[in-house]
């Protein structure tokens, strides 16, 4: 599986493009700079099978909308963050005005399953409510690679001091992912990727 970070917005938030070799394409939290990430799925004449949310929040869903008119694909979220990632509670002004909601009839729901499959793009969607009600973790066993979303960063973890957060949630789902093999490749929301290996061994808030 080829990934590939694009760094969007003002808050740096990372956009992830994993595809096979047939060019199918994931979206993860497309969050802003929708220029940026269409321009990026030209250049390697992607053809995008899915967009996933870690969750809801608008630095991390901005785009969403923008590059769904273009390239239409299911979108899947948690149910706890789809009741309100479209809402007026979410913005952040005034570099994140509320997101604009896709054109779909419907959302997949990622509480719905644990195991996913889109083309041969094959993961595991893991529950780590904290930073948000319904943020999760996106597995690929076979590469192991995990998509943590604003859960889990190098060194650091999502803040709770936002509405829906829950610290001790979070402290729960650091502790989920703490079982994790230590080779597993950490790709976060914000900033450098890292190892579990690393942050089980540096990581306060994973001790």
């Amino acid at each position: 599986m080829n990934l590939e970070a694009i760094p969007t917005g003002a808050f740096a938030e990372i956009c992830y493009l994993a595809w096979n070799a047939k060019n199918q394409a994931l979206i993860f939290d497309p969050g802003h700079d929708a220029d940026r990430i269409l321009q990026a799925l030209k250049t390697r004449d992607l053809h995008v099978v899915a967009y996933i949310c870690t969750h809801g929040h608008a630095d991390h869903i901005n785009a969403l909308a923008e590059v769904h008119q273009t390239h239409p694909a299911p979108i899947a979220m948690h149910a706890h963050d789809l009741e309100w990632a479209f809402t007026a509670v979410n913005q952040i002004e005034p570099h994140y005005p509320v997101p604009q909601c896709p054109d779909v009839e419907d959302y997949l729901r990622l509480d719905t399953a644990t195991d996913w499959s889109f083309a041969d793009l094959n993961f595991q969607c893991i529950h780590t409510p904290g930073h948000t009600p319904g943020s999760c973790c996106l597995l690929f066993p076979e590469s192991k690679i995990l998509i943590t979303g604003d859960t889990l960063f190098k060194g650091s973890c999502g803040r709770t001091d936002l509405p829906g957060g829950d610290a001790r949630q979070l402290k729960e789902s650091l502790t989920i992912l703490k079982q994790l093999p230590d080779e597993t490749r950490v790709y976060p929301g914000h900033g450098p990727d890292t190892t579990i290996g690393i942050e089980r061994q540096t990581n306060f808030f994973m001790q």
